[in-house]
């Protein structure tokens, strides 16, 4: 295999007008006009065949820019000067994006990277960006470098979407990659650092920044090391938490550095959440993704919670999804570009599963964790370890925030000041009810979330009453003391029923503060 090409590097003078001319012509809108749907769907599940015939029909900016920076093919020197009117072929090859082969109109220029248009509708607002990364397997027709630089991924969305987006003075990006989250941060923060243990990955870090028209703080090293002893008000991760057995790669897998820690089985991670607890100003958050061993006679709530009391912190962990050990090594073993059958494949495989038995891990799960370092100190932490296997193609910053800004309220108001509360029910919510056809009384009544994680609550009939009573009018408590008369029960054993489930459904979202 031949060497990694050079990461690019974007001259000061050439920033404005690259930017410029990927706005004008290189959208995602643009990419997916020029394919076309079924050319676009195809892509999306890596079949290259339809968008490389699309692309070779059309003379469009992007077509021009898809086919040369996310296909890896060839075009000529005058169509990209076209696709790129300020900066031309010239501007590319000095950014470090593509190699000409000659001056001539009709030589031919090949792409160095992957260079996507990305565009991004959040909590902060809604922008515009194009990130570059190594040129993956599906343009390259090799399996990964080692110090592959991976570009936007399902991992990466799925972080992006769940990061709380209020302002953050301070923001730290650890394992940053091609510097995606460190794009995210800089739009509420006043200062970004960004660490990875490989230089590379800054390099490209630092070229998607300049394109983005800012700058990071960049720091090489591994894990906390670049910062010690330094605090943040939010630090995001999406560490190198593959688990992967040294015998696979002495069976010839090769160390990936943007998934395979060096550290064995789910310790990185543990570890990581361990360490962040000193890393975090007061109101500060910590929010990652991880993999987590589930171990015989050891549930993986014990296990996690474990790393949170490390921490020290408030903890919130969500699984969202639990893989088999054949079915884990399975994934990881396809992503590194390698085919079920063939020898290291199933040397690789061997080695896994070994592994796994040998240390009693019978499934492993994959999930969010957040970390806060409550803004005033609290003498029990609040900890929450749950399984939500909902799909999730939302934002979830601001329901995040919330959920933290409720359990704040939570924490310091007992019943009675929650009684004397005024409470909504938040305005994405629906009620659900299931009867027989003829029935006046539903079976089934049922409260759906239609943002956040897209929960679900079925109440008792006290319960329902007063969710349906919370318009802001009346206090908790006024409508317990109704529910009471009207239902000629008790005022406590009502209070005794709806208080508790008050408290969930605010944590959750379903109610707010009015």
């Amino acid at each position: 295999m031949t060497a990694s090409p050079p990461p690019p590097r974007l001259p000061a003078d050439l920033a404005a007008g690259l930017r410029a001319d990927l706005a004008a012509g290189y959208t995602r809108d643009a990419v997916e006009d020029a394919l076309g749907p079924v050319a676009t769907a195809a892509l999306s599940r890596e079949e290259p065949v339809p968008a490389r015939r699309a692309t070779a029909r059309s003379a469009a900016p992007a077509a021009v820019l898809a086919r040369l920076l996310v296909l890896g093919l060839p075009v000529r020197r005058a169509a990209l000067d076209a696709a790129l009117p300020r900066t031309g072929t010239a501007g590319a090859v000095a950014a470090g994006l593509v190699v000409a082969a000659g001056q001539g109109p009709d030589d031919e220029v090949r792409g160095l990277v992957d260079l996507r248009p990305y565009e991004v509708s959040d909590d902060a607002g809604e922008t515009r960006w194009w990130v570059a990364s190594d040129l993956g397997e599906l343009a390259t027709g090799h399996s990964l470098r080692a110090d592959h630089v991976l570009g936007i991924g399902g991992a990466s969305l799925t972080l992006a979407r769940t990061t709380v987006r209020d302002h953050r003075p301070r923001v730290l990006d650890l394992g940053t990659g091609c510097g995606i989250q460190a794009l995210h941060a800089h739009r509420h923060a006043d200062h970004v650092v960004a660490t990875d243990v490989s230089r590379r990955a800054l390099d490209f870090a630092a070229f998607n920044a300049a394109l983005a028209g800012t700058a990071f703080d960049l720091r090489e090293g591994s894990l906390l090391e670049p910062v010690r002893g330094e605090r943040f008000d939010l630090v995001v991760s999406n560490p190198p938490f593959v688990i992967t057995p040294p015998a696979a790669h002495a069976a010839g897998l090769p160390v990936m550095e943007y998934r395979d820690g060096a550290k064995p089985g789910d310790s990185l991670v543990g570890d990581l959440v361990a360490g962040l607890g000193d890393h975090l100003a007061p109101g500060g958050v910590a929010q990652l993704l991880g993999n987590w061993e589930h171990h015989s006679g050891e549930g993986w709530r014990e296990r996690v919670g474990g790393w949170l009391a490390a921490a020290g912190t408030d903890g919130w962990v969500v699984q969202r999804e639990v893989q088999d050990p054949a079915e884990y090594a399975h994934t990881w073993l396809r992503d590194g570009g390698l085919r079920p059958g063939s020898p290291l494949f199933d040397a690789a495989l061997e080695a896994w599963l070994d592994d796994f038995e040998a240390r009693g891990v019978e499934a492993v799960g994959f999930g969010y964790v957040l970390l806060r370092r409550p803004a005033a100190a609290s003498t029990t932490p609040w900890r929450r370890l749950e399984e939500v296997d909902a799909p999730v193609h939302r934002p979830l910053g601001g329901h995040v925030t919330a959920v933290l800004l409720a359990q704040e309220w939570l924490a310091t108001h007992d019943d009675a000041a929650l009684a004397a509360t005024h409470l909504v029910v938040a305005d994405d919510v629906t009620e659900e009810r299931y009867l027989r056809p003829g029935e006046q009384d539903p079976r089934v009544l049922q409260l759906r979330q239609g943002e956040g994680f897209g929960r679900t609550y079925r109440p008792g009939t006290l319960v329902a009453g007063a969710v349906g009573a919370c318009d802001g009018e009346l206090t908790l408590g006024q409508i317990v003391g109704g529910l009471a008369a009207l239902l000629d029960q008790p005022a406590d054993a009502v209070a005794a029923e709806v208080l508790p489930a008050a408290r969930d459904l605010l944590l959750d979202g379903f109610l707010r503060l009015a």
